[in-house]
This record gives C-alpha cells, sequence and structure tokens, in this order.
C-alpha cells in the first residue's frame, strides 16, 4: 500500500509500539524464517571418504575401467558389431560378488521401460516404433592368472548383472570382462545419436555404442538406475583404446587422438592438419569440392580401421561419414599447450552464417573455459553436425547440422562447456542434470560475454524480475528431482536455467564474484576426474567463501520458496526530513536474498544501501536509519531487477498524497 509522507510520519514513534506493530503484522506474512534458517538443513557429519567440507576425504576411493574396442560398421547392414574388453580395478573396500554394465542401446526398442513410459505423443526422448537393443553373443571374465571363462550374467533391461563364483577383492583386485556384440543403428537415438541422411551420404553419430561398466560408489553402492532417456551418465574414469572399421570413402572422427594418421589421411591432409595445429585461423583440411573426390581418400576401395586413443575419461564417442567437410584450428591453452579445435559437417551445412564458423566457436569458448574453469584436457575438440540436437561426449560434440549463427554458437559453447560438468567433475547426471546442466548453462553466460567482443551476449537473463513468474510457475519442479521425475516442460529451466541463475545470483549478489570464483575454481579442483555429490559442491562453497548458505540451497534447490521483497513505508526522525529517515522493506513470501535499496531524495540525490541477508532471520520486517537531509522522492528495492521477484508492484514506494516540497 502507498502511502503519504505526512501520514507515515502522524504513525512513527520511536518506541517499542512501533516494532510491537509490526510483529503483529508480520504474523499474517507467508515468511517464516525459522522455516528458511533452520540449523540442521545441510547437516551431516563428514567421514573419512568426504569430508565436512566438501572435499575428497583421507579414505577417498573410487573404481576404475579401462576398455579396449574394436567395431566396425555395416553400412549395407545398418549396424555395428564387434567386441570391447573391460579391465575394471575395485578400489573400493567391499569385495564385490558381482558386476553391473549398462546396455543403453536396449533403450531403443519399444519393449524397454523407455519404450514403454514414452508418451503416446513423443518427444525429445522418445524413440518409439524400433526394434533396436544390443545382440549379446559372448561374454567371458578372467580373473586372477587363469584364462578366460564363460560368464553367467543377467540382462535387465538396460542392465546387465554379471554373476561371479569368485568375488573382486577389495582394496584394487582386477577382473576383465570381454564381450562381444552387435546392434542396429537406430535413426534417432533419443537425440543422443543416430543418422542423417545427406546429398553426399549418411552422417553417423555414435554414442552408448559398447556395454559400459556402472558406478559403484560410497554413496549407493552400484548406481543402477535404468536409461530412460531424459536422465545422462554416471561412468567411471579410464583410458580407451578403439578401432574403428568403415568403408574406404568415410571420415571417422572421435574422443581423443587419432593414432593411425598415415593409414587413413591422404599425405596433403596429413599436411594440412599440421598447418591447422600452427594457425589461429580456420583451415581447411577436407573442402566441400573434395567430398566426391575419390582422391581424398588414401584407398579407393575395401575399408579402413581407424584408431583412437583418450585418455583419463569417462566415455568416448565417434562420427563417421563419406559427406564430410573437415576443417581445423589451433586453440591456446593457459600454461602454454595447444591443442586442435575442428568441425566436420556436410557440405550444404556450410558457410559463415553456418558451419563455416563452427571450428572459430570451438576454439573460442573452449580457450575461454579452460582459462575460467580448468585448462581443456584432451588433444582435440571435435563438433559434428548431424541429426543429433546437441549432446556431448568427452573431447567431441553432436550438433544440429540445421543450426545456425547465434544458435549454432549457443549449442556448440553449451555442448563444449561440458567438457568441464560432468567430463571432468563427474557427478551423477542420472540424478542430479543440474549439476551438469546447470553449472555449464552458468559458465556459458559467461562464455558469451566474452566471444568475439560480445558478438552473442545476450541480456535475456539479466532481469529477474520479468524472470520470476516462468521460474516460480504453479507446477514447477524443485531443482533436485530426478530428470526422469521431472515433468517434460519442465526440464529445460529445471535442470538448466534455474540452477544456472542461482549461481548467478550466488555470485553477483551474495558471495561477489571474486569469493565466488574462488570457491567454485577449489570445487572444480578438488573434483576433477572424482564423483562429487550435491553436498560436496555446497560445502566446498560454504567453506571457500566462509557464509552458511544453507537458506539458499534450501529455498533455490530443494524448494521452490518465492521471492517477494518490498518498501513498506518511510518516516523521518523527528519528523523532521533534515534530520534522516527511517525506512521499512519487508520479506514477504518464503524466501530472502540480500536486499539493495536505492533511495532517492527530491533534490535529485541518490544513495545505495546493501543489506545482508541476516536482516531476515528474525522475520519479514526490516527498518534501517538512513542519512537522508531531504524529504525522499522515492525508495526502491531491487533497482536493477537482479532478483527474481514475483511481486514488483510494491518494490518502490513513493510519496502520492501531496506534492512534493520544493528544494531550496
Amino acid at each position: 500500500m502507498k502511502i503519504s509522507i505526512f501520514r507515515l510520519g502522524l504513525f512513527f514513534t520511536a518506541g517499542l509500539g512501533f516494532f510491537n506493530a509490526h510483529a503483529q503484522e508480520q504474523e499474517k506474512v507467508k515468511y517464516d524464517s525459522h522455516v528458511l534458517f533452520h540449523p540442521l538443513f545441510n547437516f551431516q557429519p563428514g567421514n573419512e571418504y568426504r569430508t565436512g567440507s566438501g572435499s575428497p576425504g583421507p579414505k577417498y576411493w573410487q573404481n576404475r575401467a579401462d576398455y579396449k574396442i574394436n567395431v566396425a560398421l555395416e553400412e549395407e547392414k545398418g549396424t555395428v558389431s564387434g567386441d570391447v574388453e573391460l579391465t575394471y580395478k575395485n578400489n573400493s573396500p567391499e569385495a564385490l560378488d558381482f558386476i553391473w554394465l549398462q546396455l543403453d542401446q536396449n533403450a531403443f526398442n519399444d519393449q524397454s521401460r523407455g519404450g514403454k513410459t514414452t508418451p503416446v505423443t513423443g518427444g525429445r526422448f522418445g524413440n518409439t516404433g524400433f526394434s533396436g537393443g544390443d545382440s549379446i553373443k559372448t561374454v567371458t571374465v578372467q580373473q586372477g592368472k587363469g584364462g578366460f571363462v564363460e560368464a553367467n550374467y543377467k540382462i535387465t533391461d538396460t542392465r546387465m548383472q554379471i554373476r561371479l563364483a569368485t568375488p573382486v577383492k577389495p582394496n584394487g583386485d582386477v577382473i576383465k570382462i570381454k564381450i562381444a556384440y552387435s546392434f542396429k543403428i537406430p535413426e534417432y537415438g533419443s537425440d543422443r545419436m543416430g543418422t542423417l541422411e545427406t546429398k553426399n551420404g549418411i552422417v553417423y553419430e555414435m554414442a552408448q555404442w559398447y556395454p559400459r561398466v556402472a558406478v559403484f560408489d560410497d554413496i549407493e553402492g552400484w548406481n543402477l538406475l535404468p536409461y530412460l532417456g531424459a536422465g545422462e551418465f554416471y561412468l567411471e574414469y579410464g583410458d580407451f583404446e578403439y578401432n574403428v572399421t568403415v568403408p574406404w570413402d568415410h571420415i571417422v572422427v572421435g574422443s581423443g587422438e587419432l593414432l593411425n594418421p598415415g593409414e587413413v589421411l591422404t599425405a596433403e591432409q596429413r599436411k594440412r592438419l599440421a598447418d591447422a595445429a600452427k594457425s589461429d585461423q580456420t583451415v581447411m583440411i577436407r573442402s566441400a569440392e573434395e567430398v566426391t573426390n575419390p582422391a581424398s581418400r588414401p584407398k579407393q576401395s575395401g575399408a579402413l580401421t581407424w584408431r583412437f586413443r583418450c585418455l583419463q575419461a569417462r566415455d568416448i564417442a565417434w562420427a563417421t561419414s563419406k559427406a564430410f567437410v573437415w576443417d581445423a584450428a589451433k586453440m591456446n591453452l593457459p600454461k602454454g599447450k595447444t591443442a586442435l579445435a575442428q568441425s566436420v559437417y556436410p557440405a550444404e551445412d556450410g558457410g559463415l552464417d553456418g558451419w563455416g564458423r563452427s571450428t572459430e566457436y570451438v576454439k573460442g569458448c573452449i580457450e575461454f573455459y579452460s582459462g575460467y574453469v580448468h585448462e581443456y584436457t584432451y588433444p582435440v575438440a571435435t563438433n559434428v553436425a548431424g541429426i543429433v540436437g546437441g549432446m556431448e561426449y568427452p573431447g567431441i560434440v553432436f550438433c544440429s547440422s540445421k543450426s545456425r549463427k547465434d544458435d549454432l554458437w549457443g549449442v556448440t559453447d553449451h555442448e563444449f562447456g561440458h567438457n568441464w560438468f560432468p567430463m571432468i567433475v563427474g557427478n551423477n547426471e542420472r540424478k542430479y542434470a543440474w549439476m551438469d546442466e546447470g553449472f555449464n548453462t552458468f559458465i556459458n553466460f559467461l562464455s558469451a560475454d566474452n566471444f568475439n567482443n560480445g558478438e552473442y551476449k545476450s541480456t535475456q537473463m539479466n532481469d529477474l524480475q520479468r524472470l520470476a513468474p516462468i521460474i516460480f510457475r504453479p507446477k514447477a519442479d524443485p531443482i533436485m528431482t530426478i530428470p526422469d521425475v521431472v515433468q517434460a516442460v519442465n526440464l529445460g529451466w529445471e535442470a538448466y536455467y534455474k540452477p544456472a541463475l542461482g549461481l548467478k545470483m550466488l555470485r553477483e549478489q551474495v558471495l561477489g564474484k571474486e569469493r565466488f570464483d574462488y570457491a567454485f575454481h577449489l570445487y572444480v579442483q578438488r573434483w576433477a576426474f572424482k564423483h562429487p555429490t550435491p553436498y560436496d559442491f555446497f560445502r566446498t562453497m560454504e567453506d571457500a567463501a566462509g557464509e552458511d548458505l544453507g537458506w539458499f540451497w534450501k529455498g533455490w534447490f530443494f524448494e521452490n520458496y518465492k521471492l517477494d521483497q518490498g518498501v513498506k513505508g518511510v518516516t523521518y526522525v523527528e519528523q523532521n526530513p533534515q534530520k534522516g529517515s527511517f525506512i521499512t522493506i519487508e520479506n514477504l513470501d518464503q524466501w530472502a536474498m540480500p536486499a539493495k535499496i536505492d533511495i532517492e531524495e527530491v533534490s535529485g540525490k541518490k544513495t545505495r544501501v546493501e543489506l545482508p541477508v541476516e536482516i531476515w532471520q528474525r522475520g519479514g520486517s526490516w527498518t534501517f536509519k538512513a542519512a537522508t537531509q531531504q524529504p525522499i522522492r522515492s525508495v526502491t528495492i531491487d533497482p536493477e531487477h537482479n532478483l527474481p521477484d514475483i511481486n514488483p508492484e510494491n518494490n518502490v514506494w513513493k510519496p502520492t498524497m501531496f506534492s512534493e516540497p520544493e528544494v531550496n
């Protein structure tokens, strides 16, 4: 309610009656400080595996998985077939009676849980009308000094359990598992993989293409949520060596380093790659004109095997096509090293409005993230144009071939941001999508501001008052919701934008950029190539920044608490504007944030007052004294719209009953 200076002056006294009246009014509002500032929120003791400060404990452990894979693309049949040898090391303190593996291809089938939980209307993660899945030919295991023997295994949907006659002993015992398998390639594999017809050939994007061991950790033991589509992946780290055999006229790109360029590239292509590795400008490796020229391949019949190695990774992916245009450039990393940015795409999608700038985008975002978050860890970064709208894997991402201009920048920047979350910081995407999608969207804000003097800088996420009705939608899911439980229409906000905006507010409105960046970098440093939980992040941020942020995590991440700050009124000291003013602000809904208030006097003088969140610890009303010397023209809380205030109509107070006094 708006009220005049005169009437506020009449009602104001300096005694207890003023505060008692506010205490009575406070009982009518929704805000309850006891709920938000609960002493036992985020109150769990640390242990020898994960400390109370948020760092890995002195006995932290995680298991390891190394892979050797050989596969062939049988283009006429539309299948991939081959074998994988997994070396699994049990670093846990427990003996393992069985090993669980993930067979994600089994989701691409109407009879799978993923198929049966796809609505009749379909959706991004639907894959109906396709009879796919892994065809397992043999499974053998090797333990100790003996040879490989036939395994006892059971397949349940997207999971395989190998039941062992002899448990894998704790603290470093090793088992080898060898599986021969094949699968039919889906045209559209839940926007993770698939095939795209182009004028010069099919683009194959291959992911979830080999049996992968599930994670066994100190939090849940075996992590066994089925693959349904929306939830992504939780994987162990290790080294990969893999060989991909394709028709002679194909180009293959994949995670990691190509080991045999002399066998699969022409002499001219090898020279161009060497030039690109020294060039900040994009160099063509295979031009659009060369795509249909057999001389652009080292042989003109049969098949070629491309050999790759990717170290300290949690997954690998690859793509192949005879239609690929290929270009590349050098990336400059902070510690003096370089890496190669490259792009492959159909000729019809090139040009400066399209994929002709892709490598520039790859180079720009990775160089930024290497400076802000952690140095890029792979020798190559590859952007692939295909049917997948946007999906990330270590050292390689799949983006829509139809993306152009700012859309192509945005999807490239986002997918490569994932090389930090979750490729380097290996959180559980199956349960906590916000720990990779949200963190990544947050760093995307900074990257877009930085790229090419702000060419694609966006201000859409700066006015949080405007976004508040979207953030606090009536049927919004809490951020801390499993992706497969989040309503499909909510996933973009709950997994991506709301957590990203939370980090933005934490950085700019709560901690300040220097303290936030220090704590955020420490979190990445502590948990690089490890498996953090949400609490490891929360505790690291609190300890390193020096704040108890339980109120922040509770209201923004665990609940859908709304924010409604307002200016209730103004009175003058002894009813004399020259002696200063008392200003009362309110917190009217269940979440709270620090308060910024702009005071403008009739002379035009402006004063900024900043108050910490602790003003709301004893209730939802706070009165402070301002050293004003003239009647006040206006008081505005959150003047720059930095907070998602659900009711901005009460954010500005102005006198309305009388005209402003003249200023002498």
